[in-house]
């Protein structure tokens, strides 16, 4: 088994799980780093802080990063792979991807996508993309069922 492991974003998502199944498929069972990389502040919490009051925000975020990775980290395990979870808080979230990619030399990320494209890839942001672009390694991008 290679020594570099391979990192993979996971959001709980269907598409995040393809992603592992794809990562085990192509590199099989190697060691696995699962990172949920969770928002410092939802766009439902920012509604909260209108009101005055002790916001915890970041240390509850994190606690569901924890849970998401653990289940993908399941997951892959399930799959094949050789699997440990991680899970970050951070803005924005591609950074945080990167940077762990970084720390860990992961030989390759693996990441699900939605697939958007055109206007909705710009308003809603492409995480897959902007990794992509500044990662400086390979990233393995595996897109949504072609019958969507």
């Amino acid at each position: 088994m290679d020594e570099a492991p391979i990192l993979i974003g996971y959001d709980g998502s269907e598409n995040a799980r393809r992603g592992i199944d794809s990562a085990f498929v192509l590199f099989g069972n190697r060691r696995a780093v699962v990172l949920d990389v969770a928002p410092v502040i939802t766009p439902a919490e920012s509604l909260a802080t209108i009101t005055p009051g002790p916001y915890a925000f970041g240390e509850l975020n994190l606690s569901d990063a924890e849970t998401a990775a653990e289940e993908g980290a399941r997951y892959a395990r399930a799959v094949g792979l050789v699997a440990e979870a991680r899970a970050d808080v951070a803005a924005p979230t591609w950074q945080a991807i990167v940077d762990v990619a970084d720390e860990i030399d992961a030989a390759v990320i693996v990441m699900g996508t939605r697939g958007l494209n055109g206007a909705r890839e710009l308003f809603e942001g492409s995480v897959s993309h902007q990794v992509a672009e500044h990662a400086g390694r390979p990233v393995l991008i595996v897109p949504p069922p072609a019958d969507r």
